[in-house]
């Protein structure tokens, strides 16, 4: 057995870990990821279907029978038309300013006190608080127009780049977390009556930040669920019944 000095073994020591750290570096492949501007700007919506719409079809998909009566939507009325079918008996949609011609409603929803209380049966509001700076008033007012026992759909953004489209019109002001989500619509509607998941992974986050779409990634690398890569936050939220 050779004895070697203890400059020459730390020597070596570091040799060895500089040797091993380049070798698994030399693994990774970039490819056209290497790259410091992305794929497509537009959330990959000029390539087929965004990342986080998939994942928004998915979850509304599962909660097709919360869909139903009079429905109101936030921004368009796609959705309410594409899982509440029949089930619809009134379908209302906002948006914030003049000008869109699908909104039959024109409100902020941190203050819009011109929309009368126990109103909608189910309110889908996909994509929508990460541009609202006082998202607890916004939340507090789809509370309060919520029917009892009405329900709310929401989806936030996660792992997201951001909008650029509407930072130059209201901003963009948040991601979420499902904990953060948790807590936000806990306050007013209690955490019995609140159901926050999460979807994604790092592979989708990846995907989703250089715009590539839903189409250039497989079933099972869009369905695996990674809980510390968040890239969308669904939330199902119940107005209590009035007591009897």
């Amino acid at each position: 057995m050779v004895n070697l000095s203890d400059p020459l073994r730390r020597s070596l020591n570091t040799k060895f870990q500089n040797f091993n750290l380049r070798d698994r570096t030399a693994r990774v492949r970039f490819g056209h990821l290497r790259r410091l501007a992305p794929i497509s700007r537009a959330f990959g919506k000029d390539r087929g279907l965004p990342i986080d719409r998939y994942y928004i079809e998915q979850f509304l998909s599962d909660q097709v029978a919360d869909i139903r009566g009079h429905v109101l939507e936030i921004g368009y009325d796609t959705y309410t038309k594409t899982f509440g079918g029949d089930r619809v008996t009134k379908s209302d949609v906002l948006h914030v300013i003049d000008g869109n011609p699908k909104a039959t409603i024109v409100a902020d929803l941190t203050h819009a006190n011109h929309i009368s209380s126990d109103t909608f049966d189910c309110i889908i509001l996909t994509q929508t608080l990460q541009f609202i700076y006082d998202v607890e008033a916004a939340v507090k007012t789809l509370y309060r127009i919520l029917k009892p026992g009405g329900i709310l759909l929401a989806t936030l953004g996660g792992i997201s780049q951001i909008s650029r489209w509407d930072m130059d019109r209201w901003g963009h002001y948040w991601n979420f977390t499902t904990l953060s989500a948790q807590r936000l619509f806990e306050k007013p509607f209690s955490a019995a009556k609140v159901k926050v998941q999460a979807y994604g992974n790092v592979l989708a986050g990846i995907a989703l930040l250089e715009g590539l779409a839903t189409q250039e990634l497989c079933q099972d690398e869009l369905c695996y669920h990674d809980p510390d890569y968040q890239v969308l936050i669904a939330v199902r939220a119940e107005k209590p019944e009035m007591p009897k």
